[in-house]
């Protein structure tokens, strides 16, 4: 059963420090992982996406960490600020190959 989890479910932060989201999942087999912002008011707007080969890629504060083999990814946000406050979903697809 393909499943994800995130953890904590929710977080508080003080604005300045750093903080940490983690994604496990059971989906095999693995595509890919993409990290979403969902601010109130507005839809999700991608942030990162990681396929299997990545381990870590980063965008301006965030920072996106992947370990397929272990099928854990982290979402680290570096000197949170007021404008970090919002929803993070982490997406994992599956892989799909056609038979021919």
């Amino acid at each position: 059963k393909n499943q994800v989890e995130q953890n904590p479910p929710s977080l508080i932060t003080l604005e300045g420090k750093n903080c940490t989201i983690q994604c496990n999942y059971t989906v095999n087999p693995f595509g890919s992982l993409r990290w979403y912002k969902h601010s109130t008011g507005t839809g999700p707007a991608s942030l990162i996406g990681m396929t299997y080969s990545d381990s870590k890629k980063s965008y301006g504060s965030y920072t996106v960490t992947l370990d397929a083999n272990s099928k854990q990814s982290s979402l680290h946000i570096t000197a949170a600020q007021l404008s970090d406050s919002a929803s993070y979903i982490c997406v994992v697809s599956a892989l799909c190959s056609l038979s021919t």
